[in-house]
């Protein structure tokens, strides 16, 4: 029996293929057409933030099976931050009701300076909390294969997978969240750098604005460009008087809730939250111009939790490249907004345990 056909009867067994029909044929016997059982396997993927953290149990087809799981898991200076996160995965694996078995792994898309091959994240050192990696940690606790990279990597992942950048050799892929950060798929791959640290795009020193970032230098891309600094300047602005269409107790204290709902105002046309988006967009559009001249990308594409923004997004961005980019490169270069939007980090995730099961097996 030839090997392809023998392949697939196993497969076939193991419920792993399911017959879909017949395909059309000009003569003879018509051809079984097979598709993957979607319930045949399963992932479990997290997206975390700084800030917040999100687990969903995804089939084979990036859908959720129970939802989303979502919880405030501060990383900075919080040595619990691996025994939390591996409790709420046993959790959502209990309460699914899928077999253990048939998860393939865990994916995790997370902040900071990653080392992949290692599985340590350099930027918050005490999630290892003294006992190994936290790829080890985590695999023991949950008796299962367990990857990590950083958020702005699988995003990239994602949108080339599955978003904005599939079929494209070279393209950039720019992380708005808490910070701003960058994957780059190059020549059909994704690019992590000499020691895997690629894509800071976040900390392009770019303003003397004497504000202190996050890596401890000033007047980074950050300081201007992050959600947090949406946040902030429309607290700011609200208490100086502007007039706007946001929550009489703006903000809440909840950072998901009070960003989501100067996205919502802006995207239905209250001016101070438009100005406020149009501000940060027009400075991410410089700092793209400088991608766009060093590396001359075939696309950027705005994703991750700002994304939601849409179309707001487009015509600061193209102002900036205006402005500050040379015609030649920019007219060659098209800048888009994901499809993928705030999932995209969760199919990112996914996306890694595939990629890795497809190497091991």
């Amino acid at each position: 029996m030839p090997l392809i056909i023998r392949t697939v009867n196993n497969l076939v067994k193991e419920k792993i293929l399911q017959e879909s029909g017949y395909a059309p044929s000009s003569g003879g016997r018509r051809p079984i057409i097979y598709t993957i059982n979607k319930k045949a396997l399963y992932i479990l993927s997290v997206s975390m933030d700084q800030l917040v953290t999100r687990i969903s149990l995804m089939d084979l087809e990036n859908r959720h099976v129970r939802g989303i799981e979502r919880f405030e898991l501060p990383l900075k200076n919080n040595p619990d931050v691996l025994k939390k996160l591996a409790k709420k995965l046993l959790e959502v694996i209990k309460e699914s009701g899928i077999s253990k078995s048939k998860i393939i792994g865990i994916g995790i898309g997370m902040p900071g300076f990653i080392d992949v091959e290692k599985g340590v994240n350099y930027s918050f050192p005490l999630m290892s909390n003294g006992t190994g990696t936290i790829v080890e940690y985590l695999s023991t606790a949950t008796k299962l294969p367990v990857y990590i990279d950083n958020d702005s990597s699988v995003i990239a992942l994602a949108e080339y997978r599955f978003g904005n950048a599939q079929q494209k050799l070279n393209s950039m892929v720019i992380n708005i969240g808490w910070g701003v950060g960058l994957g780059m798929i190059l020549n059909g791959r994704l690019f992590r750098g000499n020691n895997g640290f690629a894509g800071e795009f976040s900390h392009i020193p770019l303003f003397n604005n004497n504000k202190l970032c996050s890596c401890g230098k000033s007047g980074c891309l950050e300081t201007e460009t992050s959600m947090l600094v949406l946040l902030e300047k429309a607290a700011e602005g609200l208490k100086a008087g502007k007039i706007s269409s946001l929550p009489k107790h703006f903000p809440t204290g909840d950072i998901e809730k009070d960003c989501e709902s100067i996205v919502e105002a802006a995207t239905r046309g209250d001016k101070f939250c438009v100005e406020l988006l149009a501000q940060i967009a027009y400075n991410i559009g410089r700092g793209m111009a400088i991608l766009i001249h060093i590396l001359n990308p075939q696309s950027v594409i705005l994703s991750g939790r700002g994304s939601l923004a849409g179309k707001l997004w487009m015509a600061p961005v193209q102002q900036a490249l205006n402005e500050h980019c040379i015609p030649r490169l920019a007219d060659h270069t098209e800048v888009e907004v994901s499809k993928l939007g705030y999932e995209a980090e969760l199919i990112g995730s996914a996306a890694l345990v595939m990629e890795n099961y497809v190497h091991q097996n």
